[in-house]
């Protein structure tokens, strides 16, 4: 399928801006442009949710905010819960950049949203990210009732960076309770357009590094923040597609674009998890680059995804479809091991 026209169109605006690849300076130029297209294809705090707080979570050194959404239909009950983790490069992005997307996936999905404002390169590069990350899940399900959630139904999701973070976050997980020590039991991993190898060549990586939104030269300049000199970007905790294996991880939804330059890595994540009897369903997006599922103004199908999303999630978690007026009722699809 060709690229989705609204795509194209804003790849065409980004190309005329001057903005459609290149070497960023600093951390701070990173952020502010990332900032800046957020407040233009989805700007926070403009869709109806059932209640937003903040949580403050003491960490190593400093503290971090953990912002609680729930959804519409159902505010005050006790519901699942799930963990997000923003994108960004592992240097940009904020509590702010995805606040649109953590509202349509509590009332898409029915659960309680969790986004964590992990801190960020290169003031905090690789692994604090990851263990604030740590910190959030090891918080949440310990003080379940306090957020509102049912302990036994907590998934972690993600995008892009934050995808790699919430992927890496279920291993450590899996890998604590194996040598015995407590860690909570994730129920689901959500996925979207995650990188999942830092360093790949995949096909998709190298086809699409240029005039895709996402350039190759943007995501080294992250690594270059993000990654200490001398870390082996095949570490499972940067890298979670190069471990050698994925048994008893939580089922999986990796979606991914058909323009994504991750892409492939997402398929792939999907293939090598199955392979080890994880159930997981991966879906590629016709005709979508990178980052679309938040530009609801600029790209229609952002919507259309979301609903696709919240139907699977809300069957993993076992709860009903929302009420709909007008919009035909998705169908879920069932996770294929």
């Amino acid at each position: 399928m060709p690229l989705d026209r609204h795509a194209k169109r804003f790849l065409e605006m980004l190309a005329a801006a001057g903005q459609s690849r290149g070497r960023y300076q600093d951390a701070q130029e990173r952020r502010q442009a990332l900032t800046s297209l957020a407040e233009l294809v989805d700007p926070p705090d403009t869709m109806p949710i059932g209640g937003v707080r903040d949580h403050l979570l003491a960490v190593s050194d400093g503290h971090i905010t953990l912002r609680v959404y729930s959804p519409l239909e159902a505010p005050a009950r006790v519901l699942p819960g799930m963990l997000f983790f923003h994108g960004g490069g592992w240097v940009a992005g904020s509590l702010d950049t995805h606040d649109g997307l953590c509202r349509r996936l509590a009332n898409e999905t029915g659960c309680r949203v969790i986004a964590v404002d992990y801190r960020l390169a290169p003031e905090h590069p690789f692994p604090f990210g990851l263990a604030d990350a740590c910190s959030a899940l090891s918080h949440v399900a310990g003080h379940a009732r306090d957020f509102g959630i049912d302990p036994s139904r907590l998934g972690v999701a993600g995008d892009s960076a934050g995808g790699t973070l919430a992927a890496a976050l279920c291993r450590i997980a899996r890998d604590s309770r194996r040598q015995g020590r407590a860690a909570p039991a994730i129920a689901f991993q959500l996925l979207l357009c995650p990188i999942l190898d830092v360093h790949g060549e995949a096909a998709s990586r190298r086809d699409l590094s240029e005039g895709y939104f996402l350039d190759g030269e943007t995501l080294n300049r992250d690594l270059e923040l993000y990654v200490p000199a001398g870390t082996d970007f095949s570490d499972p905790r940067l890298s979670p597609l190069c471990a050698e294996e994925f048994a008893d991880l939580p089922p999986a939804f990796i979606h991914t674009g058909q323009f994504d330059p991750f892409g492939d890595e997402g398929e792939a994540y999907a293939q090598r998890l199955g392979g080890f009897g994880v159930p997981v369903h991966g879906r590629t997006h016709p005709g979508m680059i990178h980052y679309f599922y938040c530009m609801p103004r600029m790209i229609p199908y952002a919507g259309e995804a979301m609903r696709i999303i919240g139907a699977e999630i809300r069957y993993a978690v076992q709860l009903p479809p929302p009420e709909r007026r007008g919009q035909r009722r998705i169908r879920p699809v069932l996770i294929r091991a």
